[in-house]
């Protein structure tokens, strides 16, 4: 919670705390300051208690759900590299009508586009591209 706080700035405002409220009651006021987390906390505790109550399974649902994976970044990345089918590969003998690969042509395409090449050989032209 006070990671960005460091021991000078602590020391500081106790400082100012002295000077503001005094010796004499700074010792009730910190009394004071401590009751009243511990209410803060009983009742965070409370509607925590309640919550799990009223809704019971659909909140641990919720628990377990990983809101990360909704990171508008992370869910981009998630639609535009799922491995839905292989892309359409363009070959010249085993085209269809639309001149997209089919049959046994794309299933070889597709082998050949995995494949690693050999760090001597140039990578692949296709004049259709430039």
């Amino acid at each position: 919670m006070f990671d960005s706080i460091g021991w000078g700035e602590i020391i500081v405002l106790a400082l100012a705390a002295l000077f503001i409220f005094g010796p004499e009651r700074l010792p009730d006021l910190a009394k004071d300051a401590a009751s009243g987390l511990k209410k803060v906390r009983s009742a965070i505790t409370g509607v925590r208690a309640q919550v799990d109550d009223s809704l019971g399974d659909d909140l641990a649902k919720l628990r377990d759900l990983d809101l990360r994976q909704y990171h508008p970044k992370t869910f981009i990345r998630n639609q535009l590299l799922a491995d839905d089918d292989a892309p359409p590969v363009r070959r010249g003998s085993a085209t269809g009508s639309a001149g997209l690969a089919t049959g046994a042509g794309a299933t070889v395409a597709a082998r050949d586009a995995v494949r690693s090449r050999d760090s001597a050989t140039p990578p692949p032209f296709d004049p259709d591209a430039t």
